[in-house]
């Protein structure tokens, strides 16, 4: 059934996505995101002024206006431009402040047109620019720049330069209106920007699709203010600013925010910065079910996506040889039914015995390694049987995988799970069960970043979560995004299954975020 839909997946194109069987007015908009590289700042620590901080962010504007035009053209009622587009980034506090705006904090209630009224603050510039690229587009628009804000020194947290800093998104409507801001809640490495005191919920109603939700980068990752919106606020439509360093095996960009899509049975407009000397690349358009999107290590170039997508996300059909076929997501698998779980005894397997456990036939004890993954240190066992049935546990968690390789060959691969606190370059409690192409043959290559596989492997995946968080994602050769056959929640498990792939398995894996232990 969802190999038909391969033919949605159009990787390295600018494109609009037009389904005429389907078609309905009001069922549908088009959306836009952009990832673009960067015209960045040589020397980003040295102290500039405002004139020659405008004079490097025009020229970003010039660039973003020109793909509002674009866009436009091609219907685009929305369109999202990535984190640190206009200014850059690796500035110090001080360096980054002729480059950051004022936006009013009565922003929701002042109804403020900065393309019409420049003159109401100082320091807008940028703003005005962005107020008028809507207008002129009229689509709604969302772009990433820095914000200042004083503060009074009898504030406790008032910074000692008094002034606020912050990672801000601006929304406009189509007529220019600025709607709403977000400032950016969990700050990656930012030490120019400051934590907001409370986190911004940011909401945003547009007449051709109702409410969106705006987060920025790193915050896809935690609960606040990711997961409240989409919880507390039934928001069905996320834009999502981004500034991504990809890590492979399952942290590229277009991974998590296909995983996010997916998990949480959303759209998400995500762009994404084109650096490929910082691993950035990857932006998308992602339904539930479909995924359109740009990711080019290779090359760089920007890229526009537009693609049309359903206003209600969880209504969604695809079109597979002129019928309409529904998105399952309750699949009774019999292996789910038929292995038995025993928490305490599969915790004692992996401690005691550092082993792992076949399920097929006689119960056969398969030696477990341990090797490094995305900095954790996960416990693994071989999948070297042509096919077969395996269990894993690290404490509490539990991962089967039954699998089938339906073409031989050499490469290496293993089933890995771990359950614990992240602690590099951000600190986050993760539970993952994962089948990954190893970088060689040996067992100390595995967890290394794998770009291309050729083996194709049918398998289903599943595991005892403790977190009702979490994300299937599925890489195959060249970091080409797929989608499970089925996924969701089956009684105590979330599984997800595949076959009959149409190129090599390099990731596939549930990531669970248990966000109550970070």
């Amino acid at each position: 059934m969802w190999g038909a839909s391969f033919k949605f997946l159009f990787p390295f194109f600018c494109y609009q996505v037009v389904l005429p069987e389907v078609i309905q007015e009001g069922h549908y908009y088009i959306a836009a995101v952009y990832e673009h590289r960067a015209i960045l700042n040589p020397n980003p620590t040295a102290l500039s002024n405002r004139a020659s901080a405008l004079a490097l962010m025009n020229r970003n504007l010039d660039i973003y206006e020109a793909q509002v035009d674009t866009a436009a053209q091609q219907g685009a009622q929305i369109i999202v431009f990535p984190e640190d587009g206009i200014h850059g980034f690796n500035y110090t506090r001080e360096s980054i402040y002729h480059f950051l705006d004022f936006i009013p904090p009565s922003v929701h209630s002042l109804q403020w047109n900065p393309c019409l009224e420049p003159n109401l603050f100082n320091d807008t510039e940028v703003l005005q620019r962005l107020s008028c690229m809507a207008r002129r587009g009229r689509m709604y628009l969302v772009a990433n720049l820095g914000t200042k804000q004083p503060c009074e020194l009898s504030d406790p947290q008032c910074p000692l330069d008094g002034r606020y800093q912050y990672n801000t998104n601006a929304v406009f409507s189509a007529n220019g209106t600025l709607l709403a801001r977000y400032r950016k809640q969990n700050l990656y490495f930012e030490y120019a920007f400051d934590t907001p005191s409370e986190v911004d919920y940011v909401v945003f109603d547009t007449p051709f699709a109702n409410k969106f939700g705006v987060f920025t980068c790193f915050d896809i990752l935690f609960y606040e203010p990711a997961v409240s919106l989409i919880r507390n606020f039934s928001v069905k439509h996320v834009v999502f600013p981004a500034a991504w360093m990809n890590q492979l095996p399952l942290l590229t960009a277009i991974q998590i925010q296909r995983g996010f899509a997916t998990g949480f049975n959303i759209n998400v407009l995500a762009a994404n910065i084109h650096n490929t000397a910082l691993s950035m690349t990857g932006s998308g358009i992602y339904t539930p079910s479909k995924s359109f999107y740009y990711y080019d290590m290779k090359g760089e170039g920007s890229k526009l996506i537009v693609a049309q997508i359903p206003v209600n996300p969880s209504e969604e059909s695809y079109q597979t040889n002129g019928r309409r076929a529904i998105v399952f997501r309750n699949y009774n698998h019999p292996a789910l039914l038929n292995l038995p779980v025993n928490n305490e005894v599969c915790e004692k397997e992996v401690q005691r015995n550092h082993a792992g456990r076949s399920t097929t036939g006689n119960q056969i004890l398969i030696a477990a390694f341990y090797a490094e993954m995305m900095y954790d240190n996960y416990t693994f066992v071989p999948v070297t049987e042509h096919k077969g049935d395996l269990q894993l546990c690290a404490g509490f968690l539990c991962c089967y995988l039954s699998y089938q390789k339906i073409a031989l060959s050499s490469e290496l691969y293993a089933f890995g799970v771990f359950n614990g606190l992240h602690t590099v370059h951000g600190t986050y409690y993760v539970q993952v069960c994962a089948l990954v192409k190893c970088g060689g043959l040996s067992f100390d290559t595995c967890g290394q970043e794998v770009t291309h596989a050729s083996s194709i492997i049918d398998f289903h995946l599943w595991g005892n979560f403790s977190t009702s968080y979490v994300f299937p994602l599925l890489l195959t050769s060249n970091v080409t995004l797929n989608l499970p056959d089925q996924w969701g929640w089956e009684n105590r498990y979330y599984y997800m299954n595949k076959t009959e792939m149409s190129s090599g398995l390099v990731a596939a894996a549930l990531y669970g975020r248990w966000y109550e232990k970070d």
